[in-house]
């Protein structure tokens, strides 16, 4: 039987969609996985080969990230970073759809964020230690200078001073704009004034995943173990310090659990001496940056969750 969203992909559309990569298969289900703000992905399963493809639908407005999302999956399997979905196909026309979309291989397994709750202290902490060898990977992936990627560096900053400083004026403008606390505000500027000096520590510009959280990875039980399966969604990919990737991934995933910290770092291998410092200091940005895109789309609930962590990470300087 044929499962499909009401208002969703139709089976027609799956039929011509699958011709594109694969003509002779044919389509058994059509199953909507995710939805959100940017765009909406489904799983077509197939009479093989292939068994399933994933298709990830944009909205109009964000046409230009399935031509990054290309390009960022394109470098990531030039360099060898593993495991990672290819884009089988890329529809810029809306003939099929009404709106751009990918076609890329579906990799094994289910989200971290839905599993881990299933997992013992070790298999935590395992599970992590990948997270951190596919991370370190990723940022051994120089880049030219630093910014935001689309198929190209955006407004490239030829140091992460400049950079960090135009990123934190850039998010403290919104956070004012979208009607922050004022004097939670001035306490973030006058933090990151204070502690601006960490910026030029980085190593250089490398590529950074930018989103590295457990709904982005993908696991599967292995013997009595779980096994990393593959990591998706580069939309919000930079060209950055490795360490405000590390520092997203622990504010939005490792929070204060001691085994997926170690984990995590185990994996990563050796950090520079003021590793604790840089990242303390990037989680703030992540932070800022959360409560404004919250903020933007009209989320109040987790603001003021989201300021008490800006006032706990301006404690300390």
């Amino acid at each position: 039987m044929f499962r499909v969203s009401d208002g969703a992909l139709t089976l027609h559309q799956a039929r011509e969609i699958l011709s594109l990569v694969s003509p002779g298969a044919a389509v058994t289900e059509v199953i909507a996985r995710t939805g959100g703000e940017l765009s909406t992905v489904y799983e077509i399963r197939c009479a093989g080969p292939p068994d399933a493809v994933i298709v990830k639908i944009y909205a109009e407005q964000w046409r230009w990230k399935l031509a990054k999302e290309v390009h960022v999956y394109g470098v990531l399997a030039d360099q060898g970073v593993r495991p990672a979905p290819t884009i089988l196909h890329a529809e810029y026309g809306t003939d099929l759809v009404g709106s751009p979309f990918a076609v890329m291989t579906r990799l094994s397994g289910r989200p971290l964020s839905e599993a881990i709750d299933e997992f013992d202290t070790d298999q935590v902490r395992g599970v992590y230690r990948q997270m951190g060898a596919v991370l370190s990977a990723i940022h051994r992936v120089e880049q030219d200078a630093y910014g935001y990627l689309t198929t190209r560096l955006r407004h490239p900053e030829p140091d992460n001073t400049a950079y960090m400083n135009r990123q934190f004026a850039k998010k403290l403008r919104e956070f004012a704009e979208h009607g922050g606390d004022p004097a939670l505000h001035d306490r973030i500027e006058e933090h990151v004034a204070h502690q601006a000096e960490l910026f030029a520590a980085s190593v250089g510009p490398r590529l950074c995943h930018n989103d590295f959280y457990e709904g982005n990875v993908l696991v599967a039980p292995e013997a009595d173990d779980w096994a990393l399966t593959g990591f998706i969604d580069v939309e919000n990919a930079v060209a950055a310090d490795p360490l405000l990737d590390l520092a997203k991934t622990q504010y939005y995933s490792v929070h204060d659990d001691e085994a997926k910290l170690s984990g995590l770092l185990d994996g990563y291998g050796p950090l520079p001496d003021d590793w604790v410092d840089r990242v303390r200091l990037y989680r703030l940005y992540h932070a800022l940056e959360l409560w404004d895109w919250f903020a933007l789309i009209g989320n109040v609930s987790p603001l003021p969750g989201i300021a008490d962590d800006l006032r706990t990470l301006t404690a300390h300087r």
